[in-house]
């Protein structure tokens, strides 16, 4: 697996390419000192960037981004982080009903002694019957039609 600093050399590549720039050290030198008005950054220093030797400080990172016309957490985090998050939000939202929202609410108003009670007990229900077990309990049972007459 590559390491933070290849990932964020290969998303500050991508960027350059998408905003219509070489990834090249000249080219990214030359852009950033024109739109960066800090120290100016060295040729040596923005190869080290593009070749995963180094990350920018967060100023930098900052200043790239709006150069580059993509958000700073892109270039530092890739875009897989924002859809993991965006995909446990919706997995969060599909998976829960008024009722256990109700409950949610109710457990936020409580003090905090009686929180930690009743995480104890979901925590000890939770070692007993397992979620997968009991959503495919759940799963069995709503598919079966009643008996009745």
């Amino acid at each position: 697996m590559k390491n933070a600093k290849k990932l964020f050399a290969d998303r500050l590549r991508e960027a350059m390419t998408k905003a219509g720039l070489k990834p090249r050290p000249a080219v990214l030198e030359r852009a950033f000192n024109l739109h960066y008005f800090g120290k100016p950054v060295t040729l040596h220093g923005v190869r080290k960037w593009l070749i995963g030797e180094s990350i920018p400080p967060y100023d930098k990172i900052s200043a790239l981004a709006e150069m580059l016309k993509v958000p700073p957490e892109d270039l530092v985090f890739g875009l897989g982080i924002k859809q993991k998050s965006k995909n446990s939000l919706i997995r969060w939202d599909d998976g829960i009903g008024y009722q256990e929202r109700k409950v949610f609410e109710t457990f936020l108003t409580l003090p905090t002694p009686q929180r930690k009670i009743v995480r104890e007990v979901i925590e000890e229900f939770s070692k007993v019957s397992p979620p997968e077990m009991t959503a495919a309990k759940n799963n069995a049972q709503g598919s079966r039609s009643p008996k009745g007459g």
